[in-house]
């Protein structure tokens, strides 16, 4: 379904309101001069009048080209939203910790933190995966889906880049409610294949769900859950500024391993950046099926072509002024 809209509303307000203010100003003080002639019959018999029509003409050579840059001002896109598209691939759900703990930096060969590893990561995954719909939830201590399942690739790859600790609650991990939530964006996927990445480090909080309601769940969608564990799943320390040496969150591995067997799927251990990347690529070697998925609002640009238009209608003026009517 094709739309429209302003992507800068804002600028166009204030661009409309500065030109409609230029136009007050410019009547009140610019006054057209006028002239007493001696001749005026013979004058009037030659079309030597304040009313002539290609003064009219050349004024709306001008407004027109003035209306059109404050309208291009407003940056005019065409929109067409949830229209389905046909394409071979799978449905996937990219399901990120954004808990307290993603903030280590426990890479020996990298100075990223755990979020800005996985991060990247997500996203040079995301980019090889031209076919496929992907969407995003993340979880602390509580879990929110920040984008349903889309093709429009760059909004799920901006909405990764913007992530941050402290977008919701940090202090916990409510694992299995983050897949229960996954899942229930993908109850109405089409797709004969869907699959869901789970990014962690640590074990899930106390107040968490029963992890075995999320595995059934995804179990009765047929849902295949990939889960990736970074960090480390043995206790390690780190110093802190105030307590001295405390314990890392530690990987849950067990429980890792039997989400991802009991849905067919895999579980990872990342103990680098170089290992987070293989275990994308091996991720990236799903299998793919034909199904129809919704694009959401792609935008299209039209300004390019009001460009030429403003260009050709100032073009018409200068060509009128100075070769047409001159010394008229």
């Amino acid at each position: 379904m094709m739309g429209f809209r302003f992507a800068a509303p804002l600028l166009l307000l204030i661009s409309a309101l500065i030109l409609f203010l230029a136009a007050l100003l410019r009547s009140r003080i610019v006054k057209k001069p006028t002239y007493q002639y001696t001749l005026v019959q013979s004058l009037l018999a030659y079309m030597h009048t304040d009313s002539m029509w290609h003064d009219k003409l050349l004024w709306l050579l001008r407004a027109g080209a003035l209306a059109l840059m404050v309208f291009l001002m407003g940056k005019p896109q065409h929109v067409d939203s949830y229209r389905p598209i046909n394409v071979d691939g799978i449905d996937i759900m990219m399901v990120l910790d954004v808990s307290g703990s993603m903030q280590f930096k426990d890479f020996a060969d990298d100075d990223r933190t755990r979020l800005e590893v996985a991060k990247d990561e997500a996203m040079h995954f995301i980019q090889k995966r031209d076919q496929d719909a992907v969407g995003l939830v993340i979880f602390g201590n509580d879990a929110i889906s920040r984008i349903p399942l889309t093709m429009d690739k760059q909004m799920v790859l901006d909405m990764i880049k913007q992530l941050e600790l402290g977008l919701i609650d940090p202090d916990g991990t409510t694992l299995a409610r983050a897949i229960v939530t996954a899942v229930s964006r993908l109850r109405n996927s089409k797709a004969a294949s869907k699959v869901m990445i789970v990014l962690t480090d640590g074990e899930p909080s106390e107040h968490d769900i029963n992890p075995s309601i999320a595995i059934e769940a995804a179990k009765k969608l047929g849902i295949k859950v990939y889960t990736i564990g970074i960090g480390s799943d043995q206790i390690e320390y780190f110093i802190h500024p105030f307590y001295g040496a405390m314990p890392k969150p530690r990987v849950n591995k067990e429980l890792l391993e039997r989400i991802s067997q009991q849905t067919g799927g895999k579980f990872f251990m990342a103990r680098n950046s170089q290992e987070m990347r293989s275990i994308y690529d091996s991720i990236d070697s799903l299998e793919k099926s034909k199904h129809d998925t919704p694009l959401q609002n792609t935008y299209y640009d039209v300004g390019f072509w009001l460009i030429f238009l403003i260009i050709g209608l100032l073009v018409a003026e200068i060509i009128a002024i100075t070769y047409v009517w001159y010394g008229i």
